[in-house]
């Protein structure tokens, strides 16, 4: 009998249930990256809305350089109001405000939509949420685009488009990570989410190269191919999407080697008696408490909800209060709002003040932006690793943080000295910045989610979520607008507050980061003591 081919032997080496999680760990990946894929554009369009021009003053017959009113007299005939300047209404000298409230608009209806996105999420089918809500993106996406093909200066339609489109993309973190958690346990779940979760950058990547191929030509397809592909992708999750393990029969439960990890034998030991305790349990999961951090309390009845499960049993969704009451839950809330502050303003703000300071195009300045997402890539990745390793999430948040501070310092500075300074300093940055927050929203949020305190209640995971990204949405949503306030008196200004707001994200930390280092071995579980009942 003939040897298998050495391709078809690496195939048959991984069981059914590995192939399932691969697929749903490709697949979520695609999905999250389409929404942020959809998001970039308006950032690497803002050089082409407002242009710096140059008018001619026929009264003194020179030329001045400023920004154009619309119907002043221009060097060529434009239609319509649009000027040398760029699209009208952004091509006033006020454009730097306008900017900033089209990316406010946006953010903070994300920020309010999350809040209520995870507890939705929760109570409805992951697959028909997630793909509503990458319908509707992907139409308003198009929808601001189709400004430009339709010849719509009203600052008041692409405001109500963002404000629609913020609200509709929050059903994809909450419904994402509910089910990437659903399908692999806690095993290497820093190194694994800390991969999965590099979807943002490759979304930002994408996004940028889409945008800046169209942006110099017609910026309208910016928008219109983004939105046409998170359509598509609503679609694939609609056909594809596994909520659950439990849905196509696999284990529902990642095993880990012994030497998969430093303490192997302990995790699987402490599995098995996970599972010897499910099998035990005589209460139903919505009559088992939730404990306080002082371990004296437990979560009030009015804070569990009754939903149908299968076979007619009810599980317990947790209630907005009483998922603040899981320890560490506020501390990385309010830490992550300073953190996504810093993220989001590089986001939508760095092409432009590329633009500005080695005075590239917008399509140049687009494709150089890349390399801060190259380098969060890698930042992500690198945070999973060290916590996984350390066992110490707050910890290894914190310590890149304190190296964030000074480098965006120097960012500020090294930056305007050239091209190669800035490519750089974009990678360093991009990885420094990018980390903790990566680390937060992904194993951090799914360690508090399924926390050891709500017995086994993973429907807790959503809202947990929903609250960790919404608050840190806040800040996204007051970094680019505190950007688009202070960039005209210097962007010199704007990184003193990105300094500003490191440094208070280290500040919530510090209470986590102690009781990390005074209980040796402890995680993110363990920070915060409690009694079991």
């Amino acid at each position: 009998m003939a040897q298998l081919p050495a391709g078809i032997r690496f195939i048959i080496s991984f069981s059914r249930d590995q192939w399932y999680r691969a697929f749903i760990f490709i697949l979520t990946f695609l999905l999250y990256a389409s929404f942020h894929l959809s998001r970039k554009p308006i950032s690497i369009v803002k050089g082409e809305l407002h242009k710096y021009c140059t008018a001619w003053d026929e009264a003194d017959g020179r030329f001045s350089s400023q920004s154009s009113k619309s119907g002043s007299v221009a060097p060529r005939q434009l239609p319509d109001n649009e000027t040398d300047c760029g699209w009208a209404p952004f091509d006033k000298n006020n454009y730097q405000q306008l900017l900033g409230a089209l990316d406010y608009s946006f953010l903070c209806a994300y920020a309010v939509g999350m809040y209520l996105s995870g507890i939705i999420g929760e109570r409805l089918p992951i697959r028909y949420y997630l793909t509503f809500g990458m319908l509707a993106s992907g139409a308003f996406t198009a929808l601001f685009g189709l400004g430009y093909f339709y010849n719509i200066h009203s600052f008041g339609f692409y405001v109500v488009t963002q404000v629609i489109n913020g609200l509709v993309q929050t059903t994809g973190w909450p419904s994402v990570v509910t089910c990437l958690g659903n399908w692999f346990g806690k095993g290497r779940r820093g190194l694994i989410m800390g991969v999965w979760n590099s979807h943002t950058s490759v979304g930002n990547i994408l996004g940028s190269l889409i945008a800046g191929y169209w942006v110099s030509t017609c910026w309208g397809l910016s928008f219109v191919v983004p939105g046409a592909i998170v359509a598509a992708m609503g679609i694939v999750c609609f056909l594809f999407l596994i909520e659950h393990p439990k849905d196509v029969r696999c284990s529902s439960t990642l095993l880990t080697h012994p030497k998969g990890s430093e303490n192997g034998t302990n995790r699987l030991s402490l599995q098995k008696q996970i599972l010897k305790t499910e099998k035990n349990r005589s209460l139903d999961p919505e009559m088992q408490c939730l404990l306080l951090s002082d371990g004296k309390g437990s979560i009030h009845p009015n804070h569990v909800v009754i939903l149908p499960g299968d076979g007619g049993s009810g599980t317990a969704a947790i209630s907005f209060t009483g998922a603040l009451k899981i320890p560490g839950v506020i501390e990385f809330s309010l830490c992550l709002l300073f953190a996504k502050l810093v993220s989001y303003t590089f986001l939508f703000w760095l092409p432009l003040y590329i633009t500005n300071v080695d005075h590239l195009d917008a399509k140049k300045a687009g494709e150089l932006s890349t390399l801060f997402d190259v380098g969060g890539i890698f930042g992500g990745i690198l945070a999973g690793v060290i916590s996984d390793r350390l066992e110490k999430r707050a910890s290894t948040c914190g310590l890149m943080l304190l190296l964030a501070a000074p480098t965006l310092y120097i960012f500020s500075t090294i930056s305007k000295m050239g091209f190669e300074a800035t490519v750089a300093m974009l990678l360093l940055s991009g990885a420094l910045v990018s980390g903790p927050y990566a680390l937060i929203t992904t194993a951090v949020s799914a360690d508090l989610g399924t926390h050891r305190s709500l017995k086994g209640n993973a429907h807790a995971l959503s809202t947990v979520t929903a609250i960790i990204d919404g608050t840190g949405s806040v800040g996204a949503a007051l970094g680019p607008l505190l950007a688009g306030l202070l960039s005209p008196s210097g962007w010199s200004n704007v990184f003193y507050m990105l300094m500003f707001a490191d440094a208070c994200a280290l500040l919530f930390l510090i209470r986590l980061i102690h009781k990390e280092l005074s209980c040796p071995g402890s995680t993110t579980e363990d920070q915060v003591p409690f009694k079991e009942q």
